[in-house]
């Protein structure tokens, strides 16, 4: 019996360390051969797992703790700050986690089951399942693809594929590399010339990848944009509770936002956590007439609507001799921002503000300052990037600094604010553009356009981060497919590996 249950117990371990892996919980930064080598166990795993249904349990067991090991905080946003029983909110995360698992069980059932192809052939087919399973978690049911392989490569050599080919990209290559790993555990594989020749090419592509770079890749967009990013830390419990968090968030922000010097001033996601309705008397005139009426620029994170129009989490955009931007955030957070159909009982479990909010609409404008085109996204939205990656399709109104502003307090003082940072820094490797961060509780920060951290605030402070930002031109290969035909690529790719692979496999068991 024990010797049964060991294979599930390292499947559980070798998740956890893919989790560990996006953002290591001891330094917060992503590790790139971890996540290879966790990868690679489960492949090799799967090849030697007795039958099509024991590597698909493998596969639900690895993904099940590399999922809940990488989202457990949502038990703080539920139990902590929505008020749902810690059993539940245990039990909440764990059903979240197995539901999305089942998409990489069916992934290594499906490996395992074609296991008469050629080897080159099962090691496509694993990566093509294996981003078969990320992009269903991406698209599918809202899409929550948090954590995918491809974050913990942000620092390696791997990233040097993300203008090209994007995170699902460099998750597909590194798959088939875990997969190669795994080889080696076979019987002479190493006198295989065709497995060299494998390893040389693949080797070669990546070198070319990092030395080559794409010609408009990395082009400056003058002149330098002098920021400053406002940090609140207003506790969530008390951030919209109007005698404690309000009057603070109110006071603090306006203070802010009067004093600051910089050309352009970001606040985070709801820093004025009212509607401009419901603020006290000349509060949002005085706000307007700041910007409008001085050589300076605010992003300001504030819920917008009213009850006829309906209600948007919103960044409103102040500057002088125009009016008002406004940007509408379009992907929402289910159960947070919107509550998905036959879910209002589970809603009603829970105690947390700002239920039902519109959609705002896909590719809205940037809002234009001292010659840069600033492109706002609130919360987890930079998570999707052919979503931003529309905004790029016309070269001349194309963003030169992507904005992110969030509320990461939900979810305490955890890895989720790294994670998050990579997932930003990921961004800035696709599309060649910097990235200004305005948070709550962190991770504010200013990312160049290679990915790189300039400058950040500690976490769990409240301050203001100054400095300034150098946009970019031009548009990366990635950016230019990604705008015009979305994750299509990645799925047509996917279904023809995967098609002749199974088309392979019955011919093969069927003719032994």
């Amino acid at each position: 019996m024990a010797l049964r249950l060991l294979p599930f117990a390292c499947a559980l371990l070798a998740g956890w360390l893919q989790a560990a892996s996006i953002a290591a919980p001891w330094s917060g930064q992503p590790v790139w051969w971890l996540q290879l080598l966790s990868l690679a166990w489960l492949a090799w795993a799967v090849q030697r797992a007795p039958s099509w249904r024991y590597a698909g349990l493998l596969g639900w067991a690895f993904a099940t703790a590399w999922l809940c090991g990488t989202f457990w905080w949502l038990f703080i946003s539920m139990h902590v700050y929505g008020g749902l029983a810690s059993p539940l909110a245990v039990l909440a995360v764990l059903a979240l986690a197995l539901f999305l698992s089942s998409y990489y069980a069916a992934a290594c059932a499906a490996i395992r089951a074609w296991d008469r192809i050629p080897t080159a052939g099962r090691a496509l087919s694993f990566a093509a399942a294996w981003m078969f399973a990320e992009l269903a978690r991406t698209v599918w049911f809202t899409g929550f693809p948090w954590g995918a392989g491809g974050y913990g490569h942000v620092d390696g050599p791997l990233a040097a594929l993300a203008p090209y080919v994007g995170v699902h990209g460099i998750g597909f290559v590194a798959s088939l590399l875990a997969y190669a790993l795994a080889l080696l555990a076979r019987p002479g594989v190493l006198r295989s010339w065709r497995y060299w020749l494998a390893v040389a090419a693949g080797a070669g592509l990546l070198a070319a990848c990092n030395v080559v770079a794409h010609p408009k890749q990395g082009a400056a967009a003058e002149p330098k944009l002098s920021v400053a990013l406002l940090q609140g830390n207003i506790a969530q419990d008390e951030k919209f509770e109007a005698g404690t968090g309000v009057a603070l968030a109110l006071a603090w922000y306006g203070q802010q936002l009067d004093a600051s010097t910089a050309s352009l001033v970001v606040t985070p996601e709801t820093a004025i956590p009212m509607l401009p309705s419901q603020l006290p008397a000349g509060y949002f005139d005085a706000m307007r007439d700041r910007f409008t009426t001085r050589a300076q620029a605010a992003l300001i994170g504030i819920p917008m609507g009213g009850y006829k129009e309906g209600y948007a989490n919103s960044v409103l955009g102040l500057k002088p001799g125009a009016a008002p931007y406004r940007f509408d955030k379009h992907h929402l957070v289910p159960f947070g921002e919107f509550v998905p159909p036959l879910f209002k009982w589970f809603t009603r479990l829970m105690n947390i503000p700002l239920g039902d909010f519109d959609r705002g609409a896909l590719g809205q404008a940037p809002f234009e300052w001292q010659g840069q085109r600033l492109a706002p996204n609130i919360c987890y939205e930079d998570l999707f990037g052919e979503e931003l990656g529309l905004q790029f399709a016309d070269e001349a109104r194309a963003p030169t600094i992507l904005v992110n502003v969030s509320n990461i307090a939900w979810f305490g003082d955890s890895i989720a604010i790294d994670q998050h940072l990579q997932i930003s820094r990921m961004r800035t490797l696709e599309f060649a553009r910097p990235m200004l961060r305005a948070t709550n509780t962190g991770a504010t920060a200013i990312i160049d356009r290679y990915g790189r951290v300039t400058a950040a605030l500690p976490r769990q402070t409240r301050g203001v981060l100054t400095g300034e930002v150098e946009g970019g031109t031009g548009i990366t290969p990635y950016a230019w497919w990604i705008s015009r035909a979305g994750l299509w690529p990645f799925w047509l790719a996917t279904f023809a590996i995967l098609g002749i692979a199974a088309w392979r496999g019955r011919r093969s068991h069927g003719n032994p």
